[in-house]
């Protein structure tokens, strides 16, 4: 981290001084819980205690961790302690308890990605991610679970079993950090870390009533984000995958991302990075721009409402709203392309027996959506790498007269368990069947093929009362912006809400 972005976090720090005294334990954020352990009122292992009672109660019915980490949790709290004892200078995460997912390798804990092979894997090292939360003075809890390989919309595997929703035990969490997102809906941390390359940040955070953010690609390493725990060399960009954090609160976010953004070597010889500051402060400042449904992906009508009421509530804040997608802007070849890069990317990053099995099913499969992307030479691959430019570059004018651009996180709420064959799934609406892996992919693509910062922030509720999330995507680097934007909507209609019974 800069200066400039310790003085920021110590600003926040001191602002939530005065929310200390009233501290809430079970729910608070991660920038309170600094600032009450700084003024001891609580103490990193009266909280860190606090935290693994609340482990204990709720775990068995969402089974949200793989593993936990007790005694080194409550070494670091300790040590927490001690700093505000002697008044020695802290890290802006001083003492927080906080969980990490399951593919952040940590030294010497699995870090199976759900693969049964790798159920007896010990990463080398800490990921850099890891280390930089553990440098900021963080408490790791422990790991959060994740699919098989991180590919699906649901966070289950044939190690850990099934995560469980925090909001309705028979629903999913989301997928593909719905571990992280369970786990702090429940209120069992202070703070995530999650990983996205097709909304794996968002989608849960939708599913589950939290804030996530995608950050920009590449400010945050993914170095360690690897089967096994890998550390594959520095300065290889998945051009898709990025890291980021998960929270309760917008501020949150940007605490976090603080911390764990920022370049390593080799980059680090020539280039740093900073947070820039947010286009605005004020709602009424803010030109938004939205879509709340699109043909190609009808939204159901369970969410719709709370993505109106959102808008609502921002333009009521006095933004000005512009709706329909950017003049010019096609989905349907947004999404073709997209879906072409990921697949290119998943397959030429698997094992060859997996590689194997994939052309087995997708000679099974006529007309196979990953197909295309998987087998494609060179050139083709570079062709659509030439258009994921173009619509970045497209999306970077439009957002010059634009702050930022509301769309769906999923069109539905988050669903009933379903374990069958992925290519063979749907998800039911009351206007009929979706697809599966289109629903889930279709408005998560945008940020992820052109790069840009998208923040997930709580919308409302369906009649049934399951969480729904509105997408806040915004300007490329400018990853402060959608953060911001998600607190001031947070003000307007209340942001998060504990799950009954927590």
């Amino acid at each position: 981290m800069t200066r400039r972005d310790t003085l920021a976090l110590s600003a926040a720090a001191l602002a939530a001084r005065g929310a200390a005294a009233t501290f809430d334990a079970n729910f608070g954020s991660a920038v309170d819980a600094a600032a009450a352990i700084g003024a001891r009122k609580i103490s990193s292992v009266e909280l860190t205690r606090h935290v693994f009672g609340r482990i204990g109660k709720f775990q068995p019915k969402l089974n949200a961790f793989t593993y936990q980490m007790r005694e080194e949790a409550l070494a670091q709290a300790r040590r927490a302690d001690e700093a505000v004892a002697r008044k020695e200078k802290r890290g802006p995460l001083a003492g927080v308890p906080v969980v990490v997912k399951e593919s952040f390798g940590i030294a010497g804990r699995p870090c199976t990605w759900g693969i049964p092979a790798l159920k007896d894997s010990r990463a080398p090292a800490n990921s850099t991610v890891v280390q930089r939360l553990l440098d900021s003075g963080a408490v790791i809890l422990g790991a959060t679970n994740v699919p098989l390989s991180l590919m699906d919309g649901q966070s289950y595997n044939a190690i850990y079993g099934a995560t469980n929703n925090p909001w309705d035990l028979t629903r999913t969490p989301g997928g593909s950090s719905g571990g992280t997102a369970a786990a702090l809906a429940a209120g069992l941390g202070f703070l995530g870390l999650g990983s996205d390359i097709g909304g794996s940040i968002r989608a849960p955070a939708h599913c589950c009533g939290i804030f996530g953010h995608k950050p920009t690609l590449d400010v945050v390493s993914l170095r360690g984000h690897a089967p096994g725990g890998v550390l594959e060399d520095p300065g290889f960009s998945a051009l898709l995958a990025v890291a980021g954090p998960m929270a309760r609160t917008s501020e949150d976010l940007e605490a976090a991302l603080r911390v764990i953004g920022g370049t390593e070597a080799p980059d680090s010889t020539a280039y740093s990075w900073r947070l820039p500051a947010p286009r605005h402060e004020r709602l009424r400042e803010f030109r938004i721009g939205y879509i709340l449904d699109d043909p190609m992906m009808p939204v159901s009508s369970e969410i719709k409402p709370a993505l109106e009421s959102a808008v609502r509530a921002l333009e009521k804040g006095g933004a000005k709203l512009q709706p329909g997608w950017p003049p010019g802007f096609s989905f349907g070849e947004f999404f073709s392309t997209y879906m072409f890069m990921l697949a290119a990317f998943t397959y030429s990053a698997a094992p060859p027996g997996e590689q194997e099995r994939q052309r087995a099913e997708f000679a099974a499969v006529k007309d196979h959506p990953m197909a295309p992307g998987s087998l494609a030479d060179f050139a083709s691959w570079q062709r659509r790498n030439f258009r994921r430019l173009a619509f970045r570059a497209s999306w970077q004018r439009y957002f010059q007269n634009v702050d930022a651009f509301l769309l769906p996180a999923l069109p539905v709420p988050a669903f009933p368990h379903d374990h069958s064959e992925q290519i063979r799934r749907t998800l039911a609406t009351p206007e009929g069947q979706l697809p599966y892996f289109p629903a889930l992919l279709s408005y998560m693509s945008v940020a992820i093929l052109t790069g840009c910062p998208a923040t997930v922030a709580p919308a409302g509720k369906t009649a049934k009362g399951l969480p729904v999330g509105i997408q806040i995507l915004g300007p490329y680097l400018e990853d402060a912006t959608p953060i911001r934007l998600a607190g001031l909507l947070a003000k307007e209609n209340g942001g998060f809400t504990p799950p009954p019974g927590y």
